[in-house]
């Protein structure tokens, strides 16, 4: 059959029943982590708290991001996160469910969008998989019942993600060029709304974006250079008219901008909240960065911690965002690894092209999947790298920034050792990535000081399951055909106890910000 000039190249599988059912069990465990006891924080961040107040006392608060309704100052932030919380004040009053309902909210979207998208292009186990991964991070399911900026930030870079996988997804035609430049300029406007809701951290995403429509778009180099312009001038009309209205609005008809040091918008994006983040040079901060340490002869990094490439894996930022960390790495490798077998001629073998699951062409799904890594992948290691780099103020709660990187990538990474899991090397990969993945679970634990029997538990399960998945992997090639089953039923066993070791530790800590407040910065 023909396709369609205006038909996408990706056909995502149907949903059976137990599909269906899944995502509906994974919707249900989104709402009871991010609505469940959600006002047990109050009103959690209270600068930005009577920031959301006044905004809906006032709309020249409102536009601003002003801290009082008054118009004396905004809060050091663009003002777009406080516009949802401002509305829902207007809308429900002053309480704390009124104020943190947009980030739960938001939570439960971005735990979707994170299934679709894997589902789409992994399969629907993978994307539950995914979802799965996301709401079980301890640093996602405090930072998605907060009203920091961080949540909407997220949705936004999570959403343009998603356009530009949509816009590659197209073929190279005069409709589909067509449709494919209005999913990049979507994807730019979202970045520019992601610029008024936390500035420059937006940018993080963007190398990703940038290689994939560069490298791996279907259209010609002409047309890419093109739509890149158009994603590059929807980003700059999105963020460029609030950044205009502080420059042509006189200082004094409006309020001054909290954070700079000269009343100045831009000054706010490239130094406080901008290059001072990365060097430690933050004029105006009350805790001395980098630069300040350095001056007194330290090298410690200030008061935020050393820097360097082990800071994340560290006890102040570990156990809240790197519990299945190692996965994630290892999927921007194997999933890298099996398009490359797949273009090597392999793709009927490993794809199983006449399969209900891939009804596409294989040579768009490899694309479309080494697209999906790409993007995902720079994703990680640039915002790993950012984060464990930057001299100046690092709160740990940043790291919700690599919270849809590592559950698309874990995803991935499940779903292609699954794919491939006749190939001899793949029960090996599956094995060592569950032992290694349980013992930093284990040594997370352990590091807290609390749960210590629990965490004997994960290292020992974890890494018994992993080595026993992997001894059934290589036992198999000389195994009869009458003792391939039953090595294959041990296998399963061992792989849900490897997965139930690697989960624990992450729920475990996930039910913290769920069963308690929080408040401050």
């Amino acid at each position: 059959m023909r396709m369609s000039p205006h038909a996408t190249t990706i056909r995502p599988e149907r949903r059976s029943r137990a599909d269906w059912a899944a995502l509906g069990i994974l919707l249900i465990a989104a709402g009871f982590v991010f609505f469940w006891n959600l006002t047990a924080s109050g009103y959690a961040n209270e600068f930005y708290s009577a920031a959301a107040q006044a905004g809906s006392q006032s709309w020249s608060a409102f536009l601003w991001g002003g801290l009082d309704a008054g118009g004396a100052i905004t809060v050091d932030k663009p003002p777009a996160s406080l516009w949802l919380m401002a509305l829902s004040v207007r809308l429900l009053g002053l309480s704390s469910f009124s104020i943190l309902l947009p980030q739960a909210v938001i939570g439960a979207l971005c735990t979707y969008l994170i299934y679709g998208t894997v589902r789409r292009y992994w399969g629907n186990a993978a994307g539950v998989i995914a979802g799965t991964v996301f709401i079980t991070t301890p640093v996602a399911a405090l930072m998605f019942r907060f009203n920091n900026p961080d949540a909407l930030l997220v949705l936004l870079m999570l959403a343009a993600a998603m356009c530009v996988l949509r816009g590659l997804e197209l073929p190279c035609s005069v409709p589909g060029n067509r449709r494919h430049t209005l999913w990049y300029a979507l994807a730019g406007a979202l970045i520019g709304l992601g610029f008024l809701t936390k500035q420059l951290q937006v940018a993080l995403v963007l190398p990703g974006f940038g290689l994939a429509m560069l490298l791996l778009s279907p259209a010609p180099w002409p047309r890419r250079l093109l739509d890149a312009l158009v994603a590059l001038g929807a980003m700059v009309l999105a963020a460029g008219w609030g950044v205009v209205l502080t420059a042509i609005v006189p200082s004094g008809s409006r309020p001054y901008i909290g954070g700079s040091q000269n009343d100045s918008f831009i000054e706010l994006t490239f130094g406080y909240n901008g290059l001072g983040r990365l060097t430690g040079d933050e004029t105006g901060s009350v805790i001395p960065g980098a630069s300040e340490s350095l001056a007194t002869g330290t090298s410690q990094g200030g008061m935020w911690g050393a820097t360097g490439l082990l800071r994340l894996w560290g006890s102040d930022f570990g156990d809240q965002i790197t519990w299945l960390a190692p996965l994630a790495f290892l999927g921007i490798i194997v999933g890298a690894a099996s398009v490359a077998l797949a273009r090597r001629g392999s793709a009927e073998k490993v794809w199983g092209t006449t399969s209900a699951t891939d009804p596409s062409p294989g040579s768009e799904r490899n694309r479309i999947r080494l697209c999906c890594i790409v993007i995902f992948g720079c994703w990680l290691v640039v915002t790993w790298l950012v984060f464990s780099l930057m001299a100046g103020i690092f709160h740990s709660y940043y790291t919700v920034a690599l919270a849809p990187a590592i559950a698309v990538l874990v995803g991935a990474c499940c779903a292609v050792l699954h794919e491939l899991r006749d190939r001899s090397w793949v029960p090996g990969v599956a094995g060592l990535a569950i032992a290694g993945t349980s013992a930093w679970g284990m040594a997370l634990v352990l590091r807290s000081g609390s749960f210590t029997w629990l965490g004997v538990v994960i290292g020992v399960a974890g890494v018994a399951s992993g080595v026993a998945l992997g001894t059934m992997g290589w036992w198999r090639r000389f195994a009869s055909e009458g003792e391939t089953e039953g090595l294959c039923i041990m296998a399963r066993c061992a792989l849900v106890l490897g997965c139930a070791a690697v989960l624990t530790g992450p729920l475990v800590w996930t039910a913290c910000p769920i069963a308690s407040g929080h408040a401050g910065s």
